[in-house]
Formats: C-alpha cells, structure tokens, sequence
C-alpha cells in the first residue's frame, strides 16, 4: 500500500456517545465545519458550510459509522462505555509522486476502562464498522486508544 508524501488537505472530526436514540430514529448529526489552514486562522461554521471539503463530510460520516461500532461491541463484551468517550478521526488527502491518495488517524478515547479491554473493543469495532471495511487495505490506517 503507498503512503503518502505530501499532505494537502485534511478533514477532523469529533464524535461523541449520544443518547440512544429509538429504534426509528438515528439521530441527528451535528457538523460543526471550518475553513482549511492552520488553528489560528481556522474559521468555524455553526450551519453548514456550502462547499465542505470531502475529507471532512467523509471523516465526519467513518466517525459516525465508529463510534456506533463501538458502542456494538462494548454491549456485546457486557461493557458500557463511559459517558465521555469519543473518537477523533483525521483523513487526510495527498500525494505521493502523481498518485493521490487518502489516510486516516483514529484517536479513540474510553476513560476510565482497562486499556487491554478499550482496545479490544476499538480494534473489533474498527473490523466490523462498515466504513472500516470499505477502506481496508487501501488507505493507511492507525488506531490510537487511550483510557485517561
């Protein structure tokens, strides 16, 4: 698999746990997007912005998928996630040589929970979410798990 040499742009995401919505409704997604650049110049959008980058909507929609993963294969190990965790997930677009290219980073955080168990259930959830499974093997992926 090729990694890439350049960056040139890349989406970030926040998730959270949310309520457990019912079985009719999923539940509503928050985007908060910003302009491109560095954190002094970042520019954030309370609505939603008309040409959001790809990388953002596509870490926003891999976030999403995840974090319900998670909680999937938490209730399945009897384990409740604590009230606080979340998932930032970076995808980044660029370049290597002429070829574009995608990666992603996962910061997955469980606090409180043993970190062998956190990781355990941040690795399963990353095999079994769908979108985990549409990019497996052809973009690089970490996973990062912390438990404090």
């Amino acid at each position: 698999m090729s990694k890439i040499d350049k960056v040139l742009f890349t989406g970030k995401t926040h998730t959270t746990v949310a309520q457990a919505p019912s079985a009719r409704h999923h539940g509503n997604v928050n985007l908060q997007l910003s302009t491109p650049g560095s954190a002094e110049e970042e520019q954030r959008f309370a609505a939603v912005e008309p040409h959001p980058l790809a990388e953002r909507l596509f870490a926003g929609a891999w976030s999403a998928c995840y974090i319900t993963a998670l909680g999937l294969v938490a209730a399945q190990k009897r384990v409740t996630l604590p009230a606080d965790a979340s998932v930032d997930i970076e995808v980044d677009v660029g370049q290597s040589g002429n070829e574009w290219l995608l990666q992603a980073r996962f910061d997955v955080r469980l606090p409180g929970l043993d970190q062998d168990v956190a990781e355990q259930i941040a690795h399963t959830a990353h095999e079994i979410c769908p979108y985990s499974k549409a990019t497996r093997g052809n973009i690089d992926v970490s996973v990062n798990v912390a438990t404090s």
